[in-house]
């Protein structure tokens, strides 16, 4: 009797917050270089930004994405053109219930979110660097709003993959918005992981949290993402007390967390080798302005 197949399993391993700070562009180039990190979700006006685009060169297999930053950050544009989005200094809050709420129901506001988007993707685009994937701080997408403009500006941007930032155990209440997300996703032909690991145990993925998450990795295509530093906490950011980004890096660097990948999810890399055919004769060009 022929025994049942395993079960497929893909995973990718991505590091976000990329250009956030130098420790962080460091980390990421050895976590990619001698680790098992396959992908970085860049922050395009981050103050490290240059930095962390120079090592992006120099890694050919390293897979960049846009980490779109809409509360807790800097902005792209001048102050001038999205007063209502941001502070005195161009930097978004991180009350993001509220601005939720204003993307909602005021359509200037919308506006302003939709230009700083598109300004996001531009700058990206600037960087020559191809486009493996899109995801937003703070998992801000799962606004619908806030997706409903990335899908429109960012398919002429060349996106085609997306985080699906829906974990196993996730509150009840949330899975209902997960599951609009997967759709639309899905409607809009975008790739999209099954799942991803993280989101509980954000700046605490040490080395024994892998080992566990692997340990019962489901099947499917997963994304574990990562905040990994060569300093930690608030050493990177006073909003990130209690992190433990070099405890994570430790652990993208440990042969111990290579050998369960290899046993458990030997296919790795980014959405566009998980993905190939999604990829596939991607266009560049501009988009035309989107409705507001």
């Amino acid at each position: 009797m022929t025994p049942p197949a395993e079960p497929s399993r893909a995973l990718i391993v991505t590091a976000d917050d990329f250009g956030a700070h130098p420790a962080i562009n460091e980390a990421v180039e050895l976590a990619h270089r001698d680790g098992v990190l396959n992908a970085a979700s860049l922050m395009v006006s981050a103050r490290a930004a240059a930095d962390a685009v120079a090592r992006a060169r120099r890694l050919p297999s390293l897979r960049v994405g846009l980490h779109l930053v809409l509360a807790d950050g800097a902005a792209t544009l001048p102050r001038e053109q999205i007063p209502d989005l941001v502070d005195p200094d161009g930097h978004f809050g991180s009350d993001m219930a509220r601005q939720g709420l204003r993307f909602f129901f005021l359509p200037h506001v919308r506006r302003q979110l939709a230009a700083e988007i598109r300004a996001q993707f531009e700058a990206f685009a600037t960087t020559g660097l191809p486009l493996d994937h899109v995801n937003t701080h703070k998992h801000f997408h799962m606004h619908p709003t806030i997706l409903s403009l990335i899908l429109s500006i960012g398919r002429g941007y060349g996106m085609r993959a997306v985080r699906l930032p829906q974990e196993a155990g996730e509150p009840l209440w949330l899975r209902p918005w997960s599951a609009l997300v997967r759709r639309r996703l899905a409607r809009a032909g975008m790739a999209h992981n099954d799942y991803v690991l993280g989101i509980a145990r954000t700046g605490g993925m040490d080395e024994a949290a892998m080992l566990d998450a692997l340990a019962v990795l489901p099947p499917g295509v997963g994304e574990i993402y990562f905040h990994p530093a060569v300093a930690s906490g608030t050493a990177i950011s006073p909003t990130m007390d209690g992190y433990r980004h070099a405890d994570e890096l430790a652990a993208l660097l440990s042969p111990r967390v290579r050998a369960a990948l290899d046993r458990t999810a030997p296919r790795r890399g980014g959405f566009r080798d998980v993905f190939p055919e999604v990829f596939t004769e991607v266009s560049a060009k501009v988009p035309a302005e989107v409705p507001t």
